[in-house]
C-alpha cells in the first residue's frame, strides 16, 4: 500500500471507532481481516497511525480546529510525524486510493501553536479529571498528560531463576540490536519503540523469552515488585495475581524458596499463568482459583500481601489510548470502592511486623494516596512506611535510580511512577506494616 492508502485506511478505523464504540485493537484486526492485501508494514503503520490519533486526539483537534478521523489522521501525519504538506500532496496525487490532499486550513493546523490551550487540552486527557491531574502533578499536568500521550517502549524482566540481567541482555541484544539495560530495576532490559510508523519490537519471539530468560513486564511494574522487599522462604500472597506478571517476578525474588500463593476474584485472569510459571521455572507457586473462602487458612499468616489492585488504568495510557477516552466518573467511583474493599480484605492475611504493599497503575490520587489515607484511618494497626527506602533494601536497583525515584515520592511515602517522572507506565506504590 502507498502513502495514501494507509491514511485512507486509518482515517476510516478512526470513523468505526468514534461512530460503532469499537476498542481500537479490535478494529484495526477487524479492518486487517476485511483487506487481506496490506502487508505487516501497511498494518503496523496503519495501526501507529490510528494510535497516535488517539493519544493526542485533544491537542490535534485543537490544532487543526476539527475533530473529525480525517483532521486527527492527518494532523497526526503532518503535525507529529513531520510530512509536509507538498509532501503529502504529491503522494496523494499518485494514489488513487488517498483521499483528498490537505487544505489551506489543514496546512496551517500543522504548524499551530497551542501553547496557551487549556490545560487538559496541551496534556491530551478528558476535560473532567483535570482537577485529579492538577493534584497530583501541580503545574506540570499538561505536561505530564502529554508523556502520557507518547509511545511506550518495550520493557523484559530478566528472570533470575534462569539467567542473569548481563546474560539475557546479551542475548536479547543478539536479536534486538536496540535493546538496552533499564535505568531504574537492575533486572529491566528496555527496547525504545523510536518508529511509530514501525513494528512493535517481536519480544515474545526472541528465543531468551521462550527459554524463560525474560518476562514481558514494564519496568514500573518491576519496581512495585521490588518495593515489596520479598526474602528467600517468605510467605507471599498475591492476591490480584491477574497473569500472573507480579507473581513471577515474587517467585524469582524468594529465589524459588517459601510460599507464593497467588489468586484473582475472577479466575479467567488467572488462565494465562500457567504456560508463564511452567516457562520461568518457578516451583513455589500455589494458584488459587477458587473462592476467598479458600484462603482461610492464610489468614494473619503472610509476611507480605501484594495488592495489584483493580483501578482505571489511567497509567497505561500510553499503551491504551482509546482507553483514556472511555474512563467515566461511575467507573471511577465503582473502583474506589473496590479499592477499599480489597485493601481491607488483604490486612486479614497480614501477620504481626508483615508488610501489605498496594499498587495501581493508576496516575488518580483518589485511586492512590486517598484509598491509603482511608485504610488507615479504618486500621490502625498498619504504618506506611517509606516506599524508596525498602526499594534500596531490596537490592533490584540500578545505578542512579535513587535520585530518579526520589522525584516520583508522593503522599505519606509512596512512589507515583509515570512516563515524564521515570520513563515507565504510571505506577503508584504503598507499603504498610501491620505493628
Amino acid at each position: 500500500m502507498r502513502l495514501g492508502g494507509r491514511i485512507a485506511a486509518a482515517i476510516e478505523i478512526l470513523e468505526t471507532i468514534e461512530t460503532q464504540h469499537r476498542p481500537v485493537k479490535l478494529a484495526v484486526k477487524e479492518w486487517g481481516a476485511a483487506h487481506r492485501f496490506a502487508g505487516s508494514g501497511d498494518r503496523a503503520f496503519i495501526s501507529g497511525l490510528v494510535m497516535d490519533a488517539l493519544r493526542h486526539k485533544l491537542s490535534l483537534a485543537h490544532a487543526m480546529q476539527d475533530d473529525s478521523a480525517r483532521a486527527l489522521a492527518l494532523g497526526v501525519v503532518g503535525r507529529i510525524w513531520g510530512q509536509s504538506a507538498d509532501n503529502l500532496a504529491a503522494a496523494f496525487a499518485e494514489d488513487q486510493h488517498a483521499p483528498e490532499p490537505p487544505t489551506e486550513a489543514e496546512t496551517a493546523g500543522f504548524a499551530r501553536d497551542i501553547h496557551d490551550a487549556p490545560v487538559h487540552v496541551r496534556g491530551d486527557f478528558p476535560e473532567w479529571l483535570e482537577e485529579s491531574m492538577l493534584r497530583v502533578f501541580g503545574e506540570q499536568a499538561a505536561e505530564e498528560g502529554a508523556a502520557m500521550a507518547q509511545r511506550a517502549p518495550v520493557d523484559l524482566r530478566v528472570n533470575e531463576l534462569k539467567s542473569d540481567p548481563d546474560k539475557a541482555l546479551a542475548a536479547v541484544i543478539a536479536k534486538i540490536p536496540a535493546a538496552r539495560a533499564g535505568a531504574l530495576a537492575r533486572s529491566c532490559i528496555r527496547i525504545p519503540q523510536t518508529d511509530p510508523t514501525g513494528k512493535s519490537a517481536p519480544a515474545d519471539s526472541i528465543p531468551a523469552y521462550g527459554k524463560g530468560w525474560v518476562e514481558v513486564q514494564d519496568e514500573g511494574s518491576q519496581i512495585a515488585g521490588l518495593a515489596a522487599g520479598v526474602k528467600p522462604g517468605d510467605q507471599v500472597l498475591d492476591l490480584c495475581a491477574g497473569a500472573g506478571g507480579k507473581t513471577l517476578e515474587l517467585a524469582a525474588m524468594t529465589g524459588n524458596t517459601g510460599q507464593i500463593h497467588a489468586w484473582d476474584i475472577d479466575w479467567r485472569r488467572l488462565r494465562a499463568i500457567w504456560p508463564r510459571l511452567q516457562r520461568a521455572g518457578v516451583r513455589n507457586v500455589q494458584v488459587h482459583d477458587g473462592p476467598e473462602e479458600e484462603l482461610a487458612e492464610l489468614e494473619g499468616k503472610m509476611d507480605v500481601v501484594f495488592v495489584d489492585a483493580p483501578c482505571t488504568g489511567t497509567g497505561t495510557w500510553r499503551r491504551r489510548p482509546d482507553a483514556k477516552w472511555r474512563v467515566s466518573e461511575k467507573a471511577l467511583n465503582q473502583r474506589l470502592q473496590e479499592q477499599d474493599e480489597v485493601l481491607d480484605t488483604a490486612a486479614k492475611y497480614v501477620k504481626p511486623g508483615g508488610r501489605l504493599v498496594y499498587v495501581t497503575c493508576s496516575i488518580l490520587p483518589e485511586e492512590n494516596s486517598d484509598r491509603v489515607e482511608a485504610f488507615l484511618a479504618r486500621d490502625r494497626g498498619f504504618n506506611q512506611l517509606e516506599t524508596l527506602e525498602e526499594l534500596k533494601r531490596s537490592g533490584g536497583l540500578a545505578d542512579g535510580a535513587v535520585e530518579t525515584l526520589k522525584a516520583c515520592e508522593a503522599h505519606g511515602g509512596a512512589l507515583q511512577l509515570s512516563p515524564r517522572r521515570s520513563a515507565t507506565d504510571g505506577f503508584f506504590i504503598a507499603v504498610m506494616q501491620r505493628a
